[in-house]
């Protein structure tokens, strides 16, 4: 009788390999990012920080795809954009502008069907740092950039949420 724990370590040797192999994917890219956009942009790093979590442990998800992940952002760049453009004098007209800049982009996407929920961080960003077409450009081309990349390797690209020795 075959011992069913060797196909099970065979299958965990596999995965670790993919899984160490999409770490430093996701990590040189996340490298690239914070090279090409400073610090004082932590929040919409953060943003494409998800994205990068995203696209390289879940690579099949439907908001992984190239029109989510490009139209997500567009999405969130215009309403951050829009809503950075309305006088907030107070600490609580700042907390409306940067909510409804959020609820913008959540609702873009929803109705353009380019759902990527770590887009709507970058509506928050772009709204509190202000409108500044250098930053709308780099983030608009990071977006763009990775779903190429992510489209390129998506053939060899698994899954990283399912464990094989939990099946």
């Amino acid at each position: 009788m075959k011992d069913p724990i060797v196909p099970k370590m065979e299958k965990f040797k596999l995965f670790w390999r993919n899984c160490l192999f999409q770490i430093l994917l996701a990590t040189l890219t996340m490298f690239a990012i914070i090279l090409v956009l400073t610090i004082e942009h932590a929040v919409i790093i953060s943003s494409l920080g998800s994205t990068v979590f995203l696209l390289f442990a879940m690579p099949r998800s439907a908001t992984a795809r190239p029109r989510n992940v490009i139209g997500g952002y567009l999405s969130a760049l215009l309403s951050g954009s829009l809503c950075s453009s309305i006088p907030h004098p107070s600490l609580l007209h700042s907390i409306a502008v940067y909510s409804l800049a959020v609820g913008l982009s959540f609702a873009m996407m929803v109705v353009t069907r380019t759902e990527h929920p770590p887009a709507a961080g970058a509506a928050l960003g772009i709204a509190t740092k202000g409108f500044s077409p250098n930053t709308i450009l780099t983030v608009a081309l990071v977006a763009m950039m990775i779903s190429l990349i992510h489209s390129f390797l998506k053939p060899i690209l698994r899954d990283l949420t399912q464990s094989p020795m939990s099946r």
